[in-house]
């Protein structure tokens, strides 16, 4: 196969992706822009695809490595050239994947970044309060960032899940909502009662905005945006602004550490670890046990608080 027609082969590896395992954009663009990269590197080396040996990808990471690229990064960028050459093996195109016994760099043990429940509820109030001190003409706005707030920490939801929840997303029972995730898997997710008045609020001023002419959408979250729903960029630049409103270090606070957030208050208070599974869509437990941690602390605290030989360590 010629170099050339490399960019051929990757077009068709992400439209296998998209095709059979329902791949979001966002994953598509991170595995075009992780293969590029070698199909930049096989252009230089005047290497065709199945020429491509175990001790030239094994260069290519070293070169990587060489540019300061962190072994998370690396290792995400060797596991798309693994399948990469996988499906180029299923098709005939290449004889084997000479990328499947290459060492995939230590990545180490990286903990998620979280906020504490005081953390999250300053968090909350911050936003609530935004809302009994807005005028009218903002009044719509702050609603919007506290509902996607309330749910964002009340669901455990990925940020694109949120900022594009279909309207009929509530046209059932308004206690739950299915959320459609990553590969097109739906799941329940249950809304506490905040989330819910939240919502509610947010919805009820704008039913008052449409009676005077606002526009209809099909979005639960519209805005003016290209996508016509508010965007992850807007809901991440005014998370920022309530942080601060919270006197919360902006830096530490994302959509994404409020997953984290979920995800580890519902272990630190029992919840198990299946659930917590299932609840943010991980379709392998593998993921969630990042959060383990959590649950590593929580024995810790517990054989330390029951454990005969630590009361007698103590004295009682």
């Amino acid at each position: 196969m010629p170099v050339g027609e490399a960019d051929t082969a990757l077009a068709d590896f992400l439209g296998r992706m998209s095709a059979e395992r329902g791949a979001a954009a966002n994953t598509l663009d991170a595995y075009g822009r992780d293969l590029n990269g070698l199909l930049e590197f096989m252009a230089v080396e005047g290497l065709a695809l199945e020429a491509v040996a175990a001790k030239h990808i094994s260069t290519f990471m070293q070169g990587l490595a060489a540019e300061g690229l962190a072994p998370a990064s690396r290792a995400r960028k060797l596991s798309a050239i693994r399948q990469f050459f996988r499906f180029l093996e299923g098709e005939g195109r290449v004889a084997s994947n000479p990328a499947e016994n290459v060492v995939a760099p230590g990545k180490g043990r990286s903990l998620p970044k979280t906020l504490n429940v005081v953390e999250v509820d300053l968090l909350l109030a911050a936003a609530r309060a935004r809302v009994d001190a807005a005028a009218p003409p903002e009044l719509l706005a702050v609603l919007r960032m506290q509902a996607l707030l309330e749910l964002l920490y009340a669901t455990g939801m990925r940020v694109t899940e949120l900022v594009s929840l279909p309207r009929r997303v509530l046209a059932g029972d308004d206690r739950v909502l299915t959320i459609k995730g990553k590969g097109g898997r739906e799941r329940l997710v249950p809304l506490n009662p905040p989330a819910r008045a939240a919502v509610a609020a947010f919805l009820a001023e704008e039913a008052a905005r449409m009676q005077a002419g606002y526009p209809h959408s099909k979005w639960l979250f519209p805005a003016h945006s290209a996508e016509g729903h508010v965007t992850r960029q807007h809901l991440g630049q005014e998370l920022k602004r309530v942080a601060e409103e919270a006197g919360l270090d902006p830096a530490r606070v994302s959509p994404h550490v409020l997953r984290h957030a979920f995800a580890s208050h519902l272990l630190d208070r029992g919840a198990d670890l299946r659930a917590v599974q299932q609840l943010l869509g991980h379709a392998d437990i593998s993921t969630t046990q990042i959060y383990t941690h959590v649950l590593e602390e929580r024995l810790k605290k517990l054989v330390n608080e029951h454990h005969p030989l630590a009361k007698r360590a103590r004295g009682t």
